[in-house]
């Protein structure tokens, strides 16, 4: 005779009662043992409850909009005949090994390898603790999922994806697409093709970037649930080796115990001591990415990547541009080459760019503010009706209490790791901007996917030959590998092919002649030591190289790789060609035997 039990929910921590948001399953439904039953919300964090057995749904005796506590019944089951009733609890709970991708609810026990050294009562348990959930943080708490781990993910923002989805690389790359598209139709008229000027409704264009930012971020939390991570929102600080209080933004704290912790806290913008930052005309880089208005003139200060990208959306938008950037050249860690076109362009669209100049005060008035120079070129001072800090990122390590967990963080708030990841302490590991430059969310994925496979003895560790770095401006900038600058420093022997895009036929189509493609090989052996790319698209171009870099190839390799024509990934293996002495599209520089 089949055996009939009820199935209650199991201990949910703190919570007296949580709302049943979804119910999975049906009478007559036929379910395995970790099969999800409902999921449950509160006000910190979304959690399913699975099956402890297998068998035939014989009725639910909740519904949706319930709210249900430890020991309530939430569903009856007939027994498969396989489980003898008295080898089973009714009460929800998991199994203590569970399969890989069906064991991450909040609510299930842990086998924990590194026990809590503190006696520190919890809300929460997990084998991996991953603290922020931008680009590296969600990549590590989803690939560990995948390998069966239980994972708590922790995330300051209302949604996941970190800084750059929500006010970074997303959201700006949405608003650069708009821009290049207002100067593609400024440019047409030079073909014979005139645009009326545009009305820039700046409600759609929020959005727009607002839009892109929900879909991403909305499939993210998808992907969790699907995984089974669960995720707490409020800002992370560690209370001891294995322990982590998450205080939301209401005010209540939660504490989580953890086996393994991943930090993937990220950076923040840096603030100049000098600058009435309160002031709501002082931007960073999230404040830009608001679009609140379109100020008239609009001073940019730091000509790196983030204040070039922001510069020329608000120029496209109708901003006049003042940048004043401290080194002699705009994105200092590229080779002056490659930004030279970029330079040209926009010295005919901005008001001004000093170079080898800084900003000494800022004076905060009613009609603008008053800012005051030192350098070549710059004036004595100017007034502006915005200022843009883009200066740099500063790590997040001096926020998040490690000294708690006994991991070592510099003075500048950098966290130490070798290449598996891992920090001082052998079960907290760190990834992304806080172990160090470059501060790049494709440098954070991969670094993530190391700390979790290593957590889950895989063997796994971070050595890239290289990381390539873009500039989504106009026009775009990608360099991977050493830069010129960096071979003559030093000291190493190598030969340099660099193809000018003007005599490129699919360039020369698009209107446009200004980009360079460098290739730099080694002297002795030919193998491929850096390419620099400028011109439309360079982001997408420079991969070829990367991957180039990494299976060693040299000159012959890439320049007998057929490019489909005409193209501009093309000039890649023109530049090999110009190298080599091989090329036929023009005059080679020298002709090898």
């Amino acid at each position: 005779m089949a055996t009939t039990e009820t199935l209650k929910l199991p201990d949910i921590g703190n919570f007296e009662k949580v709302e049943i948001i979804e119910i999975l399953i049906a009478p007559g439904d036929v379910i395995a043992a970790e099969t999800s039953l409902l999921t449950l919300e509160s006000d910190k964090a979304t959690m399913e409850i699975p099956s402890p057995m297998a068998g035939k749904v014989v009725d639910v005796l909740v519904k949706i909009g319930d709210k249900v506590g430890t020991g309530d019944p939430i569903a009856t089951l007939e027994l498969a005949e396989t489980a003898p009733a008295t080898a089973v609890s009714n009460t929800v709970a998991p199994t203590p090994e569970p399969a890989a991708a069906t064991a991450t609810a909040e609510t299930r026990q842990v086998s924990i390898q590194s026990a809590p050294a503190a006696d520190i009562a919890t809300d929460h348990q997990c084998d991996i603790l991953v603290l922020g959930a931008g680009p590296g943080g969600y990549t590590a708490a989803f690939r560990a999922a995948d390998l069966g781990k239980q994972v708590i993910l922790i995330e300051r923002f209302e949604q996941i994806g970190g800084v750059c989805l929500n006010v970074g690389c997303i959201p700006s790359k949405a608003l650069l697409h708009v821009s290049s598209i207002l100067n593609e139709t400024r440019d047409m008229g030079a073909h014979g093709v005139t645009f009326a000027e545009p009305t820039i409704d700046l409600d759609k264009l929020r959005g727009f970037k607002n839009g892109v930012i929900t879909k991403l971020t909305g499939g993210l939390k998808q992907l969790a649930k699907q995984r089974k991570v669960t995720i707490l929102h409020g800002i992370g600080q560690f209370s001891s080796p294995n322990h982590l209080t998450v205080k939301a933004s209401d005010g209540t704290e939660t504490t989580v115990g953890f086996a393994h912790a991943v930090i993937a806290a990220g950076s923040q913008p840096v603030k100049l001591p000098f600058i009435p930052h309160d002031d709501p005309r002082v931007m960073d880089s999230t404040d830009a990415l608001d679009l609140a208005d379109i100020p008239a003139r609009m001073l940019v200060i730091g000509g790196g990547i983030i204040g070039l990208e922001m510069a020329q959306v608000y120029a496209s938008l109708g901003s006049k541009i003042t940048i004043v950037e401290l080194a002699d050249t705009i994105i200092p860690g590229a080779d002056k080459d490659m930004t030279r076109p970029l330079l040209k362009a926009i010295r005919k669209r901005y008001e001004n760019i000093f170079l080898g100049s800084k900003v000494t005060a800022v004076s905060a008035h009613d009609d603008g503010l008053e800012v005051s120079f030192e350098g070549k070129d710059a004036p004595a001072s100017d007034r502006f009706d915005k200022i843009l800090v883009a200066v740099g990122r500063a790590p997040n390590g001096k926020k998040l209490q490690l000294e708690a967990a006994g991991v070592t963080v510099d003075e500048r708030g950098f966290i130490a790791v070798d290449q598996r990841m891992q920090t001082n302490v052998p079960h907290i590991f760190a990834i992304g901007d806080i172990v160090g430059q470059p501060m790049l969310a494709h440098k954070a994925t991969h670094e993530g996917k190391v700390a979790a496979e290593v957590i889950c003895g895989l063997p796994s560790a971070f050595t890239p030959i290289t990381i390539p770095s873009v500039a989504y401006t106009d026009p775009e900038i990608a360099w991977a590998g050493q830069t010129e600058e960096q071979l003559k420093a030093d000291g190493i022997a190598y030969e340099k092919g660099a193809f000018p895009w003007a005599a490129s036929g699919r360039s020369l189509s698009l209107g446009r002649d200004e980009g360079i493609t460098k290739a730099l090989f080694s002297t002795d052996t030919h193998r491929l030591l850096g390419v620099g790319i400028v011109g439309p698209n360079a982001g997408e171009l420079i991969a070829e190289a990367v991957l180039a870099m990494e299976m060693g190839a040299d000159m012959a390799d890439i320049s007998l790789t057929i490019h489909p024509h005409p193209t501009l990934s093309e000039t890649l293996g023109f530049a090999a060609e110009m190298a080599e002495g091989t090329i036929t599209d023009l005059l080679p520089p020298k002709k090898r035997n």
